[in-house]
């Protein structure tokens, strides 16, 4: 689904396109197809592994050593259901990946956000990828298990209810990244039902079931970029049709029924607290320079 979106931005003639991964090959590839769609585009590749830290760092250095203004940042990356485990650092590996690795590639690149934002005529918005696991009851009790994020989380369905935690995540973090920096449009997106890499990590009954209760639902890999491309593109504002900082759409541009969680401000405000005491705790412990400016929104 990324590469779609690297494909279907890049004939809109932009600038530059960075895209990050850990395929070098697969990024090579993506590379010269995107050549022949637009010979006039600059894309290039950044190797990072959102689950080390350490790897996020090293990308938004790259990225922020080449980029003077970034105007669209899709967080698009993602693991789904795999078996318990924990990243490099420490922290439960879902949720690693598809929530911390993004919440540091934004943070250590938010000063080339605020800069763009600042420009006239500048319209700067970050997408982020979520899911309908994350609406569908896909979650630990209480929404967000903060107490557990360093283990591996063993549990009956354990999973699914790893990989809808992050995905909640990324929906609540949405939200706050929108009201601690009111002039960047943040939002989230669920790209649809379809077969990407995701499910190269699944057990053969988990596909089958996945099989199943999907038909007549499924997208194709260049539908499923369409969503995200409508909230980076489509108008801004309330009305049917908009995009609305700080809130989830479903394909495409429908804003559906918040369930509890979604509208938990204090589990909204607990989930930014973490991440920010997380981030700024590994950057102190790894002797790096603290470049956060951290504000509690409780």
């Amino acid at each position: 689904m990324g590469a779609e979106t690297v494909k279907q931005l890049a004939v809109h003639n932009p600038s530059k396109i960075f895209f990050t991964g850990r395929n070098t090959k697969a990024a090579n590839t993506l590379i010269e197809s995107t050549k022949l769609l637009n010979p006039h585009v600059q894309v290039r590749f950044v190797p990072c592994d959102l689950s080390d830290l350490s790897s996020v760092r090293q990308a938004s250095n790259r990225i922020a050593a080449k980029a003077t203004r970034i105007d669209l940042f899709f967080c698009n990356a993602g693991v789904m259901a795999l078996p318990p485990g924990l990243s490099k650092d420490g922290y439960e590996q879902q949720f690693a990946t598809n929530h911390l690795g993004h919440a540091l590639l934004i943070d250590l690149l938010m000063p080339v956000l605020q800069d763009t934002a600042s420009l006239p005529g500048s319209d700067v918005r970050i997408i982020i990828t979520s899911s309908q696991a994350a609406t569908m009851g896909l979650t630990p009790k209480g929404g967000i298990n903060f107490r557990a994020l360093r283990t591996e989380q063993k549990m009956f369905g354990g999973r699914w209810l790893r990989y809808g935690q992050s995905k909640l995540a990324n929906i609540l973090y949405a939200k706050a990244l929108q009201k601690q920096y009111p002039c960047i449009t943040t939002v989230s997106i669920h790209p649809g039902i379809g077969y990407t890499g995701l499910q190269g990590n699944l057990k053969l009954f988990d596909r089958f079931i996945m099989w199943i209760t999907t038909i007549g639902k499924r997208s194709s890999v260049e539908q499923l970029s369409w969503n995200g491309l409508w909230a980076a593109t489509a108008p801004k504002g309330v009305a049917k049709g908009q995009v609305q900082g700080g809130e989830y759409y479903e394909p495409v541009g429908i804003k559906p029924r918040a369930i509890d969680y979604q509208t938990d401000t204090a589990l909204e405000d607990e989930l930014w607290d973490w991440t920010q005491e997380e981030l700024e705790a590994w950057e102190l412990k790894a002797g790096l320079k603290v470049r956060h400016s951290f504000s509690s929104s409780s």
